[in-house]
């Protein structure tokens, strides 16, 4: 019993500190923690200045595993070759875990049509067991040598619809139907 007092009695003294210095705002850094909290925290500060937020539709748990399928599409996959093409690139590429794989599959469905709308490219992707190729290419040959240099994690981040999809997402939009 004595111990879950003193649980009880230093919880209280951290909340009060934590008060304290959550109440300072002289602060010279401006990261608030990894890239998805970030992300969320500034969602919430931009949609706690929206006055025409519906807040019964907010839904930041869906932009929170968004954004755990973006760090294992970014972080847990294996690129096994990149080759050139004539009209862009060829990538071979696996996941490294279950999530990763889960993650690719639901962004493979939804980034071929999304680059096509931004760049004009074409993305093809095919899978086999856990072995993913993609080929992207485009009629431009002026850009063909882009795609080349992009790779993979470039042809992934490339755009500028990645913030306005994730905002969508909050306010609990669908991001992924046609505008």
């Amino acid at each position: 019993m004595k111990a879950t007092t003193v649980y009880a009695e230093n919880t209280k003294s951290h909340s009060t500190r934590h008060e304290m210095h959550s109440a300072r705002v002289d602060s010279p850094l401006t990261e608030a923690g990894n890239d998805a909290f970030g992300t969320i925290q500034e969602v919430i500060r931009k949609l706690n200045h929206d006055p025409k937020v519906d807040w019964s539709k907010v839904n930041l748990e869906a932009l929170r595993r968004h954004l755990v399928d973006t760090n294992d599409m970014t972080l847990n996959v294996e690129i096994l070759s990149q080759q050139p093409l004539d009209k862009g690139l060829k990538i071979v590429m696996r996941a490294s875990t279950l999530k990763s794989e889960s993650a690719l599959d639901r962004v493979f469905s939804v980034h071929p049509a999304q680059l096509k709308r931004e760049t004009g490219w074409e993305m093809f992707v095919q899978k086999k067991e856990k072995i993913y190729s993609l080929t992207i290419t485009t009629e431009k040959p002026d850009e063909v040598n882009k795609i080349k240099g992009l790779g993979y994690i470039g042809l992934m981040a490339s755009g500028s619809h990645h913030q306005a999809h994730h905002w969508m997402m909050a306010k609990g939009e669908n991001p992924h139907h046609d505008h």
